[in-house]
């Protein structure tokens, strides 16, 4: 099967390559798309070596499916080109989100709605991904009437200037120098924590919050679901974290809430507080399940959990959902 990776030089498009190998979907050739300036270099994939394309060469070979991770202007201007050849985009920009023509997908959640006429399919934002993968089972058992949660989000979510100012700042407090770094944020991000994540809306909640409330809704299909977010950057590259409060229709056994948590696809309990154990980043990190710790009942009002959901944003927040969907795809004959 022949498989573009477009972004095949970015932070997430290393890591869909990675993933790509690790999972062993079945590529028989690689197209690895980037910019202008990035055409002709090599990348490695599996060991071999594999020519940078630019995005007119990579549509005229065909792929069967195109992983996209190259940001919403490009997604906007080339998805629609690639669909319209017949090549399966699954896109990882916020450009086709809430558009009601294209899926929204988390293969654990509502894989189901994929047909073989989807040509562009939308991976949703990191922060919403592995929430709502800790949330479906409990929402189908319990019915979810309200959700507050507030993150902790890793820079590796910002991009490879983050972690290069991150690291930056870290060093010069550690050697006590003064070197050049690029600067990501508009403020210091090491001992540092910045309560916002991406640009401010008329509403004073920021779009990385409103893209949590409004897909969290589409992707489990009920409109119903009233999300409110708070969402904030720490210095941090093993993944993020998110404390959630879920208010539910119906009572709920914490016992039972365990064990349904347990038994649900890409989801591990780490929740034994008597011994310290919970989910962190760090622990997280490189690993493709969502972590859920934590959980106790909200002791002020009736119906509702408090939970810690921790997971790694670049492999399940991105990469790893988009393969996910395409072995999907490639295991119900709709490519």
């Amino acid at each position: 099967m022949k498989v573009a990776v477009v972004g095949a030089t970015g932070l997430v498009g290393t890591k869909m390559l990675q993933v790509l190998a690790e999972r062993n979907f079945p590529v028989t050739e690689l197209l690895p798309v980037a910019s202008e300036r990035s055409v002709g270099k090599e990348i490695e994939f599996k060991g071999k070596k594999f020519k940078v394309l630019s995005m007119t060469d990579a549509i005229a070979a065909k792929p069967a499916v195109a992983l996209f991770s190259a940001g919403g202007s490009t997604s906007l201007e080339w998805a629609p080109k690639f669909a319209e050849a017949g090549i399966t985009v699954i896109d990882n920009s916020s450009a086709w989100r809430m558009d009601t023509t294209k899926p929204l997908i988390v293969p654990e959640v509502n894989a189901d709605v994929l047909t073989a006429a989807d040509k562009i399919i939308a991976n949703p934002n990191c922060s919403t991904i592995q929430m709502v993968v800790a949330l479906q089972p409990l929402h189908q058992k319990y019915k979810i009437n309200r959700v507050v949660v507030s993150t902790y989000q890793s820079v590796t979510g910002t991009g490879v200037k983050a972690v290069d100012q991150l690291k930056g700042e870290r060093n010069n407090s550690v050697k006590g120098e003064d070197a050049e770094y690029p600067m990501a944020y508009k403020y210091p991000i090491d001992l540092n924590v910045i309560p916002q994540i991406d640009v401010f809306l008329d509403n004073g909640y920021t779009k990385e919050e409103m893209k949590m409330v409004n897909e969290t809704k589409k992707i489990m299909r009920d409109d119903s679901i009233r999300v409110t977010a708070t969402t904030v950057r720490i210095p941090v590259m093993g993944g993020h974290s998110e404390s959630v409060n879920v208010e539910f229709e119906n009572d709920f056994d914490l016992t039972e809430v365990k064990n349904l948590l347990s038994q649900s696809p890409g989801v591990v309990v780490v929740d034994d507080p008597a011994n310290a154990q919970y989910p962190m980043p760090m622990d997280a990190h490189e690993k493709d399940e969502v972590f859920v710790g934590r959980l106790r009942r909200d002791e002020t009002q009736p119906n509702t959990l408090n939970m810690w959901i921790v997971s790694d944003n670049l492999r399940k927040g991105a990469a790893t959902n988009a393969v996910q969907i395409a072995e999907y795809l490639v295991a119900n004959n709709k490519l």
